[in-house]
């Protein structure tokens, strides 16, 4: 996380059991360490629930007219789970300049 000068500074504090402050033992520099933690969850919040596992009654209808044309799959390789287009190949389209 890049800060300047200008940028203005929270502190923000949590509650840590026993099992989390013996497992941050010896991290020196714990901020960094929670700061750089907290960004790489922001980075995997799913984008339609904001991370709260549930959907609004409006996201529910948005996401039933998707799910119309797309279901939930198991990726062959590897074995994860992702959206995928009822209308499509399942492969990634690529572009070409002779529109083929």
């Amino acid at each position: 996380m890049n800060t300047t000068r200008h940028d203005k500074q929270e502190i923000i504090t949590f509650k840590a059991d026993k099992a989390m402050l013996k497992a941050m033992k010896g991290i020196q520099n714990r901020s960094e360490f929670i700061r750089t933690a907290v960004l790489n969850a922001l980075e995997q919040t799913c984008p339609l629930c904001n991370g709260n596992g549930t959907l609004t009654a409006n996201q529910r209808e948005h996401w039933a007219r998707f799910s119309v044309d797309h279901r939930l799959e198991k990726c062959k390789d590897c074995h994860e789970m992702h959206i995928g287009c009822a209308n499509s190949t399942g492969r990634p389209r690529r572009s070409s300049k002779s529109g083929k």
